[in-house]
């Protein structure tokens, strides 16, 4: 089987079990929109499990498949193609992450699929020590928002399962005026997890941009604060001369 034949075998499951009744239940989530066969999990898992079935299913297929999967505008290709890949993963080498990273550039185009790759596959490229969060530092000022967001999101994990912060604030620095509100929106959820974790050196970071960073930042960031907590954080009102 070539990728181009398993690509098509995947659309046509997907056109078979199409349900417009749950894309229009899914759409008011996406604000960019939302093109979508209308699948559950339970389809969606179905078919994975048939392709992996498949006698001549390989990795290198699937990676190649990956990006055509990607390149539709269909929703569940892309989380087909992320659980896809997962089942490789003692046999991810850099080449993996290296097609991944081009997911972005091809057919990356909401939150959802950027935060499943980030919450899935990229904690592992990092516990596997593929990569390291130098790896990711172009991502920062890429033209698709959405790898931007990636930059941050993919920090979640990692951040939880270190002492010390201070390279994660550093790495962010860089992207706390990113005009996207996606990025933004990551960037006070990182940031609400590293307070969590440890309120001082967050509460540091976040008191250096109050005044110049976006507020939805702050609004994420301070989320699980007490009220005289997030009175910190507000930016001070402008007094005319």
């Amino acid at each position: 089987m070539n990728p181009d034949d398993l690509l098509q075998n995947i659309q046509q499951y997907g056109a078979a079990h199409a349900n417009p009744a749950i894309v229009e239940k899914y759409a008011r989530y996406f604000k960019e929109g939302y093109d979508a066969y209308g699948l559950n999990h339970e389809q969606v898992k179905e078919k994975v499990d048939d392709i992996l079935s498949l006698a001549d299913i390989s990795q290198d297929l699937i990676l190649e498949t990956s990006l055509l999967m990607v390149a539709s505008p269909k929703y569940e290709l892309t989380a087909m193609a992320i659980q896809l890949l997962l089942n490789f993963q003692k046999s991810w080498t850099i080449n993996t992450f290296n097609v991944v990273e081009k997911w972005f550039s091809v057919g990356i185009t909401n939150w959802a699929q950027t935060d499943y790759i980030c919450g899935e596959m990229m904690n592992l490229f990092f516990k596997r020590r593929l990569i390291g969060i130098e790896s990711i530092a172009h991502w920062r000022t890429s033209t698709n928002k959405f790898q931007r967001r990636a930059a941050v999101v993919s920090l979640i994990k990692p951040m939880k399962l270190s002492t010390d912060f201070s390279p994660f604030f550093e790495f962010i620095a860089p992207m706390m005026h990113d005009p996207a509100r996606e990025v933004h929106q990551g960037l006070g959820w990182f940031l609400r997890e590293t307070w969590k974790k440890q309120p001082q050196p967050a509460e540091i970071f976040l008191l250096k941009y109050k005044e110049t960073a976006p507020r939805l930042i702050f609004q994420y960031a301070t989320e699980k604060m007490t009220a005289e907590g997030k009175e910190k954080f507000r930016k001070s009102k402008q007094v005319n001369g």
